[in-house]
């Protein structure tokens, strides 16, 4: 593993800014600095302004995301959904997105392979979402929605279960926004948005702001 990847893993620099450090001389190598290219090796310890750096087990969470917090490390203004995790958690990365105004199931890890895979496109897995809407939703709406709507970025089609204000909402895709995107291309606004499965992973009974660790629930 390349040491920049390495510093990456065990703290909470980027790689571009472990790229950084590693040329300002503040990572270390058995004591001595090393070039960016350097590739660590099993025995070797790795410190960053001399405290040793460890790549922490593989870690994957679920997490009840409330409305509010944004899906990110830098708020800028807003509260974060890493002010509500444990610090011993604080280096998991989110896998996907949900914008602030929306709540729901958001998973995260600290392993890149896992992360790969359930965002890569040939490993998409459907995303289960209640939804809300200010006024009814037209039979006419609703079929158009179904059988797809012409977005900036291509055809978004949903599966739509429910009736009138309320509906259930099957994704297959993960474009940015795509919900709320697709029903204000029909002139409606969501009121609410809520993530409840990914996949055959369920949210369940899990309160909002809180998490409990995942463990072999990542079958296709």
């Amino acid at each position: 593993m390349r040491i920049n990847k390495y510093v990456a893993l065990s703290s909470k620099l980027s790689r571009r800014s472990a790229d950084k450090a590693i040329e300002a001389g503040l990572v270390k190598v058995n004591g001595k600095s090393v070039i960016a290219g350097y590739n660590v090796q099993p025995k070797d310890v790795i410190t960053l302004n001399g405290s040793k750096l460890l790549i922490p087990t593989s870690t994957t969470i679920m997490f009840n995301k409330p409305t509010g917090y944004v899906v990110s490390r830098e708020g800028q203004g807003s509260e974060t959904i890493y002010d509500l995790l444990p610090e011993d958690l604080s280096l998991l990365n989110p896998v996907g997105r949900l914008d602030k105004g929306s709540s729901g199931l958001l998973l995260l890890t600290n392993d890149g392979q896992l992360a790969q895979e359930l965002t890569h496109p040939s490993h998409q897995k459907d995303k289960v979402y209640l939804l809300d809407l200010y006024m009814r939703l037209s039979p006419a709406d609703q079929k158009a929605i179904e059988t797809g709507v012409e977005l900036e970025d291509g055809i978004s089609k949903l599966k739509l279960q429910g009736a009138d204000k309320s509906w259930q909402v099957t994704l297959s895709e993960g474009r940015n926004r795509q919900i709320r995107r697709t029903f204000a291309k029909l002139g409606y606004t969501v009121a609410k948005l809520h993530r409840i499965q990914i996949g055959k992973i369920k949210l369940g009974n899990l309160k909002p702001g809180k998490w409990e660790k995942l463990e072999n629930k990542f079958s296709k």
